[in-house]
């Protein structure tokens, strides 16, 4: 499968404001890639870039005063573009997990896993361990919490999302981690491209919050905002939850005066054509940035 995906990132700024972007494809993501993945900058500026401790490459600029653009625009070759199942699978005993997953077992910022352990084994202890228990806590968390864009904000924890049963994608996947860690299950936060590819199209670009669960011996992915299968997830980050993979951390003020996300499969296109072929052969999609064109304004 290949999928067209990236973003442009309208930002104002009054003075110069230091920032981290974590809005590049993982180095985890087993997608091969066509293009560059690098983060473009309208007008360019100095940028460098570093592995965090969950292994995201995170992009440091200063963003200067005026207008920014951040931008990206590349193709995505997916092998096995549909999440994974695996009913069968079990999971590990406390005592035998890695010692690399245990810091996804503890309570952190957004996920308070310790405030939810009496409710969690109450509501799911009588549930065969592994892939049965986890998969019912995606349903839970799918069928008892209503999603819309008004019900995010940023300080929203899981236990906010658990008491107003409310929230956008990134509360879904708070409150799946969180009940999770409170079973001794390690469950991490991610979060990435997801289009509406093989479902009904929404009209909405954005990027997407889900959930890894590590049962058997690896990772699986989860989605409590969707508790289906889906097509064409491209990782950008992992980690304990949203405040480690934050898509912009400022250190001072700036405005969000742009914003869109495309993640569109390209159909009877395939990935033995070169790049610029591939591009050229692409609709101006109102008004796309291209790696070979300057920005246009939306």
């Amino acid at each position: 499968m290949l999928i067209r995906f990236g973003f442009e990132i309208t930002l104002t700024c009054q003075t110069p404001v230091p920032m981290l972007l974590a809005l590049s494809p993982h180095p985890d993501c087993t997608a091969r890639f066509i293009g560059s993945t690098e983060i473009h900058t309208t007008p360019e500026i100095t940028q460098t870039s570093y592995q965090d401790l969950f292994n995201n490459r995170i992009t440091r600029i200063v963003a200067p005063p005026g207008n920014l653009t951040l931008w990206s625009d590349c193709i995505a070759d997916i092998a096995e573009p549909m999440d994974l199942s695996a009913l069968g699978t079990d999971q590990c005993a406390v005592e035998e997990l890695p010692s690399e997953t245990l810091l996804y077992l503890t309570p952190s910022r957004y996920c308070e896993s310790d405030e939810l352990v009496d409710f969690a084994w109450q509501q799911f202890g009588h549930i065969q361990t592994g892939w049965p228990r986890v998969q019912a806590i995606c349903d839970f968390v799918h069928d008892r919490t209503t999603f819309d864009y008004k019900f995010g904000r940023p300080t929203k924890t899981a236990h906010d999302a658990f008491r107003e049963k409310s929230g956008v994608c990134r509360d879904f996947a708070h409150l799946m981690v969180t009940l999770c860690r409170a079973m001794n299950i390690p469950a991490r936060y991610v979060s990435g491209y997801l289009g509406n590819i093989g479902v009904p199209d929404t009209g909405l670009g954005d990027f997407s919050g889900w959930t890894e669960v590590y049962l058997g011996g690896r990772w699986y992915t989860f989605d409590a905002r969707h508790n289906v299968p889906r097509l064409g997830r491209i990782l950008m980050v992992r980690g304990r939850d949203a405040a480690d993979v934050a898509m912009i951390t400022s250190f001072g003020a700036y405005e969000l005066t742009g914003f869109r996300v495309w993640t569109d499969e390209m159909a009877d296109r395939t990935a033995d054509e070169d790049f610029s072929t591939l591009m050229s052969s692409l609709p101006d999609n109102e008004g796309l940035v291209t790696p070979s064109s300057a920005r246009i304004t939306i």
